[in-house]
């Protein structure tokens, strides 16, 4: 195993990131744009018991959470996750995380991305489709791009700002909102099976996942025993209240029409506000996969800086920008990589496939805070323990696979093959790694 102590390009990046920035930058790529269109998924899977959906991934991700807070609070490395089952299990089972890692990131970002152009289109119609299109992503993940590369604390800046913008027109709906609600429309009239239970669960990963991806410049995280817990227990309790929140107004006030609905909390918006709260959900869904893009172009990167400081993608990608420190060449290969993606591919497919290498990701990080307090493993400082360590990495592996038993075979069959493609690469490079091994 390769040592984990010191490193030319780890040592070479500014740790800038404290609790605020982080629990911001969290906060920041959980609420895409899955919150603004999941609402009417999860009433069409289950009706008015589609809270129970938010409440199972609250649960999940309560377990789930707990098992990132400890490993983070032992591990400093960037690369986050794929750190945390490095230093636990070894290179190629790391190596294996990295890859979902990096294609949970790809994904969910490629798939935001793409409904953002399609947002902005329908509020400036000369921006739909073709050369625009074209255009109008290259500009955005560009300057995405250009502020990250001129520095860690510039994108986190940027980051918490986004973050505020986004979150006021969703507390502006629930606050005027909840005032309207018809109690009626609240009401269950069956109890969903457990099958629909697990499926709309499943597919409501996608509104709560980002900490995985929010979590991979933990090589620029200041006091990470400290930061990385409080910022993940702060931002997931305020993403679950708002979920949940925002679900029952928006059912409150749609009833039976929030079902199928394009556009749900612009609906409902409309409903209370009138045009003008129509008008404004859409402008806060455009600013929430705004800044949503911004996080994550801020986070992915440095997979794929950390594949490559490892010696499992070209070094090239390790680059640190003699000036401004910060993982340039990761930067902009990954912004090439998201625009070619948003524009070839379609928002379901890529979320359902994207929900599946999280959970899956989410699996072995709790394995591994197992395995890191058994280790003993610290990153300075006193790390977090869970309450019940020995209990709550088993209990999340349970409701990860309750969310797992409602993922059909060909979906399986696609993470499979990219789980073989990855293993393959890990060994064509091994010759390779050992002639010239990683110092980190």
């Amino acid at each position: 195993m390769q040592d984990h102590t010191t490193a030319a390009p780890e040592a070479r990046l500014i740790r800038a990131l404290g609790v605020w920035g982080l629990a911001a930058g969290i906060i920041n790529v959980t609420i895409g744009g899955g919150i603004f269109r999941l609402p009417s998924a999860a009433a069409t899977q289950l009706g008015t018991a589609a809270p129970m959906a938010y409440i199972v991934c609250a649960v999940a991700m309560g377990l789930i959470v707990l098992c990132f807070a400890e490993a983070g609070s032992r591990v400093e490395l960037t690369g986050g996750p794929y750190a945390y089952v490095e230093v636990a299990f070894g290179p190629f089972v790391g190596f294996l995380a990295g890859v979902l890692l990096w294609v949970v990131g790809t994904l969910a970002l490629s798939a935001v991305t793409a409904l953002f152009a399609d947002s902005v289109g329908a509020l400036v119609p000369a921006l739909t489709g073709g050369a625009a299109r074209v255009v109008l992503l290259v500009a955005v993940l560009g300057m995405y791009a250009a502020i990250n590369v001129a520095g860690i604390r510039q994108g986190s800046a940027v980051n918490t700002v986004a973050t505020v913008a986004k979150l006021l027109p969703l507390l502006l709906l629930v606050i005027v909102g909840v005032f309207a609600v018809k109690g009626g429309n609240l009401a269950w009239t069956d109890a969903p099976a457990a099958g629909d239970v697990a499926r709309a669960s499943a597919f409501l990963i996608f509104a709560f996942a980002g900490i995985e991806s929010a979590l991979v410049p933990s090589g620029e995280v200041k006091d990470v025993a400290r930061t990385v817990p409080r910022a993940i227990l702060m931002a997931m309790v305020g993403i679950t209240l708002l979920y949940i929140a925002i679900h029952l107004v928006a059912q409150g006030l749609l009833g039976g029409a929030l079902a199928g609905h394009p556009t749900p909390l612009a609906e409902a918006a409309g409903r209370v506000m009138g045009p003008t709260g129509r008008t404004l959900l859409l402008v806060g869904a455009s600013i929430s996969m705004f800044g949503y893009v911004g996080g994550m172009t801020l986070a992915v990167p440095r997979a794929l800086f950390a594949l490559g400081r490892d010696g499992f993608l070209p070094r090239a990608l390790a680059s640190v920008h003699p000036r401004h420190r910060t993982p340039h060449v990761a930067i902009w290969t990954q912004g090439v990589i998201v625009i070619l993606l948003a524009l070839t591919s379609g928002f379901e497919r890529l979320a359902i496939l994207a929900n599946l290498a999280t959970l899956l990701l989410y699996g072995a990080c709790c394995l591994a805070a197992w395995e890191l307090r058994r280790k003993n493993v610290q990153a300075g400082g006193i790390p977090f323990k869970v309450p019940g360590g020995a209990v709550v990495p088993f209990l999340a592996l349970a409701a990860i696979a309750y969310l797992l038993s409602s993922i059909t075979l060909g979906e399986w069959a696609t993470a499979g093959a990219v789980l073989v493609i990855a293993a393959i690469l890990y060994f064509v490079t091994a010759n390779a790694r050992k002639a010239n091994p990683a110092v980190r």
